[in-house]
């Protein structure tokens, strides 16, 4: 009997010890498994590479020439641009150049007519460039350049319209999707062979030693003023022009901007024998300018050495700047404008 008490008691304390170590391992696995699954975790979380949205694609812009007098206003594609120019012409009027990549929109306008200094910018953006008419100057250039180019004036009415709620020559519009078939009729080429004008970037830029630009006046002539007002909600410029708060033809959309690049450049009556002043450009050197986001502004050069090389946007340490994801206006204006900043 007493051997037998002995053995339970044995076969007890190994059954205990058995069930210890099973439970050890079961333990053990579990934190390998635990481990396995943190490791895969923090493979998972690791920060993956971001890159800028703004002309981010591989497809050939289209640089399209926009009407900017009162009576073309509000346009259509405004809203969409990635960059847009705004420059001189001639009765102190203004007209603006749209850069667009990968868009689709069923009215863009009113176009005008090209002018010569305005291919500068297009080339240098690698683009495809679209205009209803042409001056003399602007004519030539595009033959002797070699400008890849669409003229309203001789393409279908289908393609190139008249629309009824402004009056000629305010109201000749287009598409995205018939530049498009044009441009492939005339087998120009479609990819894009150059990198952004513009450094884009991702992180917030800050102009952290910039003064203060929260309300921003370019006076382009004596009744052709633009301005910009910061919208600190939106981190954005909202933007006027002749007093009046431009908005977008097709949705009444305000226009905002992301970025503002100022360019001061000389610029002078033809004496082309025409009667009709138009104007010419000397902005194939280094000019002076800003650089305006958040509601900062900061002193730049703009270096532009040749008609088709890219402007280069400095800092006055000479160091490249970085500029904001998102949509820019690049306002070339004359030499001489009282630009303001409060």
């Amino acid at each position: 009997m007493k051997g037998t008490k002995i053995f339970v008691i044995i076969l007890i304390i190994l059954i205990l010890i058995a069930g210890g170590l099973f439970a050890l391992k079961i333990f053990n696995n579990d934190e390998t498994k635990q481990a396995n699954t943190n490791s895969t975790e923090e493979v998972k979380e690791e920060p993956t590479v971001q890159t800028p949205k703004t002309l981010s694609g591989d497809s050939r812009p289209i640089a399209v020439m926009i009407d900017n007098n009162i009576d073309a206003m509000p346009q259509a594609g405004l809203l969409e641009a990635d960059i847009i120019y705004e420059i001189i012409v001639e009765g102190g009027e203004s007209r603006l150049m749209l850069i667009l990549q990968d868009k689709d929109l069923d009215k863009i306008g009113p176009i005008r007519s090209a002018r010569h200094y305005f291919l500068d910018y297009a080339l240098e953006n690698d683009a495809i460039y679209v205009h209803y008419g042409w001056s003399p100057q602007a004519q030539s250039d595009i033959s002797s350049l070699g400008v890849d180019n669409i003229n309203g004036i001789y393409e279908s009415s289908s393609a190139f319209w008249r629309v009824d709620d402004k009056y000629a020559p305010h109201n000749a519009v287009t598409s995205t999707k018939d530049i498009l078939e044009i441009a492939d009729r005339k087998g120009y080429r479609v990819d894009k062979e150059k990198d952004n004008v513009l450094n884009y970037v991702v992180a917030e830029v800050e102009l952290e030693n910039g003064d203060v630009a929260e309300d921003i006046t370019i006076p382009y002539s004596d009744y052709n003023t633009v301005e910009y007002i910061y919208d600190e909600e939106l981190k954005e410029y909202v933007r006027y022009s002749r007093g009046e708060k431009q908005v977008d033809w097709n949705t009444g959309k305000t226009i905002t901007t992301k970025n503002i690049i100022i360019e001061k450049a000389e610029n002078w009556t033809l004496n082309d024998g025409s009667g009709k002043g138009r104007q010419t450009l000397d902005n194939i050197k280094e000019l002076e300018g800003y650089y305006i986001t958040n509601g900062k502004v900061i002193e730049i050069t703009c270096d532009k050495e040749s008609r088709s090389g890219q402007t280069v946007y400095r800092d006055l340490d000479g160091n490249e700047i970085n500029v904001n994801d998102g949509k820019t206006f690049i306002q070339i204006c004359p030499i001489d404008s009282n630009i303001s900043f409060e």
